[in-house]
């Protein structure tokens, strides 16, 4: 519903735009062009002190390769944006300095509990049509693979139903996840002994490590469904990770590889100052 006064456009940026309620800001919501996502960014010197609005930088597959359609204004936005999160690691903003354990809270320490599902990214969504997507497991595996759409819905059916912890704060609970459970993407690609750890890669040029004693925790998997539908662009679709115990920017949208280590590295925001692990009831959000 519309509110008097609004119009579609800055209701639809209102709707997506719901990270400031989150977090208690006040800010200034502008105007986005039907079909466009809003995204949380900081103006100024404070990453707190302003909200507005921004298309999003727009991405395209292209003869199996993804093409980024944008103009330098997006991209700047995009810079802007990630300076604006380096900041909140800096300033080690939304620590509460407690500690807790699930078992005792589900809810983690600083979060708030939402019904809806927020966006938030990197200012960039790729289209990946099913057609197009390859999944490549390569690194220290004794079977490396690529699998294509066909290859990878023929491997066995997995649901769960788990909580989304954001690093912005805001929780999710009873989301049920339809995929492929890692167990049986370890089984087919056989890590080696000296694998610890993984990359993962997104279609976005995104990515994230996590170990593999936690990724091959019973309820992780490559995620194609959530509650009953295919996995929306904006969520990360045609698949995407999830690992349910630790803040959700370690479950990688549009993945593209799975890459196994034998050495921890850190991926996009882990270089940029947020906790190599991400443990949410331990507080884990930033290393520096």
């Amino acid at each position: 519903m519309v509110e008097h006064g609004m119009t579609p456009q800055s209701a639809l940026a209102a709707a997506t735009l719901n990270a400031a309620d989150l977090l208690g800001l006040k800010g200034q919501v502008g105007e986005v062009s039907p079909g466009a996502y809003a995204d949380l960014i900081a103006v100024s010197g404070d990453p707190l002190a302003d909200v507005r609005v921004l298309k999003r930088v727009d991405f395209v597959m292209k003869g199996g390769d993804v093409v980024k359609r944008g103009s330098r204004e997006q991209r700047r936005n995009q810079d802007k944006l990630i300076a604006a999160k380096e900041a909140w690691a800096r300033d080690g903003r939304l620590l509460t300095g407690r500690t807790s354990r699930p078992e005792e809270e589900r809810l983690p320490p600083g979060q708030r509990l939402v019904t809806n599902w927020p966006v938030l990214d990197l200012g960039m969504q790729p289209h990946v049509a099913r057609e197009e997507w390859r999944l490549t497991i390569d690194g220290l595996v004794e079977n490396p693979v690529t699998w294509d759409w066909a290859e990878f819905s023929a491997l066995p059916p997995f649901e769960d139903v788990s909580d989304i912890h954001c690093v912005t704060a805001w929780s999710r609970y009873d989301n049920r996840w339809q995929g492929v459970a890692v167990r049986d993407v370890l089984a087919a690609v056989r890590p080696k002994p000296e694998a610890t750890h993984v990359m993962f890669h997104g279609y976005d040029g995104y990515t994230t490590n996590v170990a593999l004693a936690l990724f091959a925790d019973a309820d992780c998997l490559l995620a194609h469904s959530h509650d009953g539908a295919p996995l929306t662009r904006e969520h990360g679709g045609p698949v995407r990770v999830v690992i349910p115990k630790y803040y959700f920017w370690k479950s990688a949208k549009w993945l593209k590889r799975i890459e196994f280590m034998a050495a921890d590295k850190p991926g996009f925001w882990e270089v940029r100052g947020y906790h190599m692990v991400g443990e949410p009831w331990a507080e884990e959000r930033y290393s520096v």
